[in-house]
């Protein structure tokens, strides 16, 4: 053009700017705005500029959109509502929710807001999370809807743009002092303050009255709501605003989803119905999902009323009230509703109705839902494999640890999950992907349910690989890896693991000290085993009736009585109370060895310790206790035998075993501490620490 002498004018100025913009040379339409006009006499005009800041947003070029309205503001050039829209994008594409209320501020100075610019701005704060300042603006455009002094028309091409009256520089102001309370039925009130004493109609019944400044406060009656759609307002001319007044109800409806502000959602559908406002598909979707947030059932009713008009609910729907039913263990609801989706990319959906079926022990149900998820080819996620890893881990579950039948279903289990797992992220090396290591560290259900399953090569394969990737165990992870020591009987291993978790900052407790005695046990190492108590007593560890009893059921199995005494004398001086478990290895370790007299002896002892330690505790009892104890009357045991409601088992197994006792003609004695029994298991235990 310049070799032929063609002269530019401002069309193709725009045009020029527009296709740079469009390849994305930023750069070169900056400058190009910057020094065309003062070598060509030619000076952009706003559409110029506006074109640059929509390719700025486009592109989240903050620093290039920083520059334009410098040289916007010394060129004195202003802006337009097209310049703010563009701004507004790029607060948005960058999260800069301060952005947006500097906008607001700056664009309020020099406009009266349209329904077109409150749409943008109830857009912005949607997006980043505003609900009270979305609200308000939606207000605004339901306030300017209903007054009809502000209209929208359409262009042959579909496109909307404000058709306003020039109105009085009247200005919609945020209210500051006013209590925003979205929960409830009373929102916020909004300050509007107007140059001209025009009647107000009201928003909706159940919203307060709106303040306009020097005409008071105005009744905001539900007859007059009613009405608004139809005094002064032309359908016809309004069908425009309607849409871009539904569509903001729709944004800030689907905020409420996202805020978990079911009430507001309500007063968002009562606010339209009493606008005349109709809802969209659109808005039942989104309301049902906000609704289901609180409960399923609420989600539910929304359903039927979009089966009742028609309206076919959207597969996030059908998915967000899913995982409402699941949540609420509601498996059958929640499977009626996954079927019924027709395209859901991502998993979750299923993944909560995994962990439901976790929660109600339905393995079998998970495994159904996990076929239809791959007919449907939905890939799992981390989570799935954990719920399903979870699941199948221990098939007797809550009630039972598993027996060794169910420990090899879950093991073959266990293995075709890890097989499926690695044909998706690493068909290479068979490895398994960072993410699932990571939260195995959190939830530690794989290396539990392996371990559980006896699968101990693939859990110290899992382990090991946890740790190359550089992620550090816990001391609950050190636990279990211990108890798979305990599953290989290897004692050295299990002690190389404790020196692990002692160099990382975590100290052995009573679970440990429990699987350490345990491996100990396979190999008959008593000496180690009780040295290992006394190294628990010495730091102070809890200790517990759960790490003697291992030791007394060994110790019966092999005949080691000077075990058992010993173990009865440390529990008693360490205040540990014995248990139904503890009376059983004892009382049966004096039988298999023949010594009668002294299994009833020590039953005795050890039953009156079932139901206290201390000697003046028993004697306040006596009397009540040896009425049910040696009561001839036949309700005696059923009244004992009541002790198992309040959750009191021990007291009823000792009362059961000294009735037994006395029946056998043994003499109770309410002072079991100075039976010959007891005083010479005392002397034998001081004897042996002081040998020691």
């Amino acid at each position: 053009m310049e070799e032929k002498e063609v002269g530019l004018d401002s069309k193709c100025y725009l045009l020029m700017i527009r296709a740079l913009c469009k390849g994305g040379y930023l750069e070169e339409a900056s400058n190009m705005i910057d020094f065309i006009g003062e070598s060509h006499g030619i000076y952009p005009t706003l559409p110029v500029y506006n074109t640059f800041l929509e390719a700025c947003s486009e592109m989240s070029r903050a620093d290039y959109a920083d520059q334009c309205l410098q040289l916007m503001e010394q060129r004195m050039v202003g802006k337009d509502e097209v310049t703010y829209t563009m701004l507004l994008k790029l607060a948005v594409s960058q999260w800069n929710l301060c952005a947006v209320y500097e906008i607001w501020e700056d664009y309020i100075k020099h406009f009266s807001p349209s329904i077109l610019t409150l749409r943008n701005f109830v857009w912005s704060f949607t997006r980043l999370r505003d609900l009270k300042s979305a609200y308000e603006k939606l207000q605004h455009m339901v306030v300017l809807a209903i007054r009809g002094n502000n209209f929208v028309q359409t262009l042959s091409r579909g496109q909307l743009y404000p058709s306003r009256h020039m109105l009085s520089a009247c200005n919609i102001q945020e209210c500051d002092n006013e209590q925003f309370v979205p929960s409830t039925a009373n929102a916020s009130a909004c300050n509007v303050q107007e140059c001209n004493n025009e009647q107000s109609v009201p928003l909706t019944a159940n919203a307060p009255a709106c303040k306009i400044q020097g005409c008071g406060t105005l009744d905001m009656g539900n007859k007059e709501v009613k009405s608004a759609g139809q005094t002064g307002l032309d359908k016809r001319k309004i069908m425009p605003v309607l849409r871009v007044l539904r569509w903001s109800f729709n944004d800030v409806m689907h905020a409420c989803g996202q805020a978990k502000k079911p009430g507001l959602a309500k007063q968002l559908m009562l606010q339209m119905e009493n606008i005349g406002l109709l809802p969209s598909s659109h808005t039942y979707n989104r309301f049902a999902r906000a609704v289901s947030k609180r409960h399923f059932r609420q989600g539910m009713e929304v359903l039927k009323t979009m089966q009742q008009k028609n309206l076919k609910p959207h597969d996030r729907t059908l998915a967000t009230i899913s995982v409402a039913c699941s949540k609420a263990l509601e498996l059958d609801l929640a499977e009626v509703l996954l079927d019924q989706i027709t395209n859901c990319p991502y998993p979750y959906p299923y993944n909560s109705f995994l962990q439901a079926c976790n929660a109600m022990d339905q393995p079998e149900r998970a495994l159904r839902m996990l076929a239809k998820m791959k007919k449907l080819k939905i890939q799992p996620d981390i989570r799935t494999y954990q719920q399903l890893f979870s699941l199948v881990g221990n098939t007797n579950a809550p009630y039972e640890d598993g027996d060794m039948l169910s420990r090899v279903d879950s093991a073959k289990r266990i293995k075709a999950i890890e097989k499926d797992m690695a044909k998706k992220w690493c068909p290479a090396q068979s490895r398994i992907n960072e993410e699932l290591v990571e939260s195995s560290w959190k939830r530690r259900d794989v290396l539990h349910s392996l371990v559980e399953a006896e699968e101990c090569r693939m859990a110290i394969a899992l382990f090991k690989h946890m740790k190359a990737s550089g992620l550090e165990p816990n001391a609950a992870t050190y636990c279990i890896m211990i108890d798979c020591c305990r599953t290989i009987r290897c004692y050295k291993s299990a002690c190389a693991l404790v020196s692990m978790m002692l160099r990382s900052g975590f100290y052995l407790q009573t679970v440990g000290y429990t699987v350490l005695i345990k491996i100990l046990l396979q190999d008959e190492n008593f000496d180690e085993a009780l040295n290992l108590l006394d190294q628990g007593h010495s730091e102070e560890i809890k200790l517990d009736v759960l790490l003697y009893n291992p030791v007394l059921h060994i110790a019966k199995d092999k005949g080691r009585i000077d075990i058992i005494e010993l173990i009865v004398e440390q529990m008693y001086r360490e205040k540990i109370q014995p248990d139904t478990t503890t009376c059983h290895n004892v009382f049966s370790a004096y039988v298999y060895s023949g010594f009668h007299n002294m299994a009833m002896e020590a039953l005795q002892v050890l039953s009156m310790r079932m139901i206290s330690l201390e000697d003046c505790v028993l004697e306040e009892k006596k009397a009540e206790l040896e009425d049910l104890i040696l009561s001839e009357d036949k309700e005696a045991e059923s009244r004992i035998l009541e002790h198992f409601k309040d959750f009191e088992e021990d007291i009823a197994i000792a009362l059961l075993n000294l009735r037994n006792c006395a029946i056998l003609g043994f003499p109770l004695s309410w002072s079991p501490n100075k039976s010959s029994w007891a005083r010479r298991l005392s002397a034998n235990y001081d004897s042996r620490k002081k040998d020691n």
